[in-house]
């Protein structure tokens, strides 16, 4: 049930608290589109295509482009839990984002978020 409730949520509603935590760190919102668009294969258009739908989060991923090969070198804790080790496979993409967020907020250099 937890899940579903997640999963229900909108990517419009997520998207703002994004940007707002990057925001607060010094980092911009293109560095939020680009992160996003990077790991799901999205343009900035149609990510906000996506905003401007309500696409919940289910949505949103099922409709990337494509899920960047390098996501799995994506690691690391979010929220206490290893992304590596989340067992649902919609989880775990959700959980990549907020890990790419987290490193952006962190100061990381957008070479090593990308995985480059």
């Amino acid at each position: 049930m937890e899940l579903d409730r997640v999963f229900a949520m909108t990517f419009a509603s997520i998207y703002p608290l994004y940007v707002k935590k990057a925001e607060r760190k010094n980092r911009t919102k293109e560095e939020v589109d680009r992160v996003i668009c990077w790991l799901t294969g999205y343009d900035r258009a149609g990510l906000q295509r996506q905003i401007d739908r309500g696409s919940d989060l289910a949505t949103f991923f099922a409709q990337a482009p494509e899920i960047h090969p390098n996501h799995v070198l994506i690691t690391g804790r979010v929220c206490g839990v290893r992304v590596e080790e989340v067992k649902d496979p919609l989880m775990q993409k959700i959980r990549y984002m907020d890990k790419l967020i987290d490193e952006l907020a962190q100061g990381r250099s957008m070479e090593k978020i990308l995985r480059q």
